[in-house]
């Protein structure tokens, strides 16, 4: 495949993989319920057994989602991980915090008691779902930096991409990224209580329970997505005019009104796996919701979240649209022509992509499994 080709495989690879990491934080919004219940309770001992079975497979599709952003765009991760670090480390500690109390949280002699791991778990639910969702909302609303690869022959200072002095603190104020941002926590919280109706189906106070979280997490999060789709579709952008490439020729950009809206006219699958998506996430969370024993919403729920973080991936990085737009240097902004790694690096990589369906097959293998053994 031709250099361009192969850009823009990996980046359907990115968003298949972003997808479903999306998706997999239910375990992450299951957490932030165990505050809400009595320590030690039935209902308390049922989240942590749901969600403990899942937090793994999360990890897994972090880490390999990283890998795959780092691999076949550097200059992103070198911009990003190496800029707005203050932002990458809060994400970080929180989930370290999850890995510590699943770990710790039941063992023997534990001193500082099960509650305040439950906090912990509270804490990476909120503060991992919020951030990941700032950190994509800088994909669409801009992020402070510049890249100058000249600054490689600077001996004081040889670093490509220089980020605003608050590394990444402004990107949490910003608020059209908190709302993407609380808009991932209701998401999650939502699919993790759908979820629980799927894993504990046994009619009950529980049951009911869930049903009601599904209601009022479902209601939130369809107010905050349509306002950012608002906000979104309304947003200044950027497109490219002259495309960037490899070998250090700039990138020129100009600004459109509604970019992300007309992206999602001039590429009707995104527009289908929005409309699609959309529609599956509402029937799953109705259903559930309202139907006296419906189970199955969580599938419905997840495919469609699924297509939904596919298409806006999509009009993230196609249609000549930067990817990671600067609001410092608008030249400096990237996008998959002028970031990714080389045409010999990619070729290679795309032999070991093929690793990527084995890394599903193991998450769904996975999941069956443990469901399977609880039962």
């Amino acid at each position: 495949m031709e250099l361009s080709m192969l850009q823009e495989y990996w980046w359907l690879l990115i968003s298949v993989l972003g997808a479903i990491l999306v998706f997999m934080l239910f375990v992450q919004g299951g957490q932030t319920f165990l505050l809400g219940v009595k320590d030690g309770s039935p209902a308390s001992r049922i989240i942590i057994e749901s969600m403990g079975h899942k937090w793994e497979l999360t990890f897994t599709t972090l880490v390999v989602f990283g890998g795959a952003f780092f691999a076949s765009f550097p200059l992103f991760y070198s911009t990003s991980f190496g800029g707005a670090y203050w932002l990458w480390m809060l994400i970080l500690i929180s989930f370290v915090l999850q890995a510590v109390s699943y770990e710790f949280r039941s063992k023997p002699g534990n001193l500082f008691g099960t509650r305040t791991y439950d906090i912990f778990l509270f804490v990476n639910g909120c503060v991992g779902c919020i951030l990941l969702g700032v950190a994509v909302g800088m994909m669409f609303f801009g992020a402070d930096f510049t890249v100058s690869k000249g600054n490689l022959l600077d001996g004081a200072s040889p670093v490509i991409s220089r980020w605003a002095p608050t590394h990444g603190l402004e990107a949490i104020a910003c608020w059209k990224n908190l709302l993407l941002g609380v808009a991932v926590l209701f998401l999650a919280r939502t699919q993790a209580a759908v979820y629980m109706l799927n894993n504990h189906p046994e009619p009950g106070v529980l049951f009911d329970a869930n049903r009601r979280r599904v209601l009022v997490n479902g209601v939130v999060f369809v107010v905050l997505f349509l306002a950012f789709l608002g906000v979104l579709f309304t947003n200044v952008g950027m497109v490219t005019m002259v495309r960037g490439g490899l070998d250090g020729t700039p990138s020129e950009f100009s600004y459109i009104g509604c970019k992300y809206f007309y992206n999602y006219i001039d590429m009707p699958a995104a527009l289908v796996a929005l409309l699609v998506g959309t529609v599956m996430v509402l029937y799953g969370v109705l259903r559930s919701a309202l139907a006296r024993h419906f189970t199955c919403g969580i599938w419905w729920s997840g495919i469609g979240t699924v297509l939904v973080v596919l298409s806006l991936f999509w009009v993230a990085g196609y249609n000549d649209t930067p990817y990671y737009p600067s609001s410092l240097s608008p030249a400096s902004s990237l996008t998959i022509y002028n970031s990714s790694s080389s045409e010999f690096t990619l070729t290679v990589m795309s032999y070991v992509s093929l690793v990527i369906p084995v890394v599903v097959a193991y998450i769904a293998y996975a999941w069956w499994s443990m469901d399977r053994k609880k039962k």
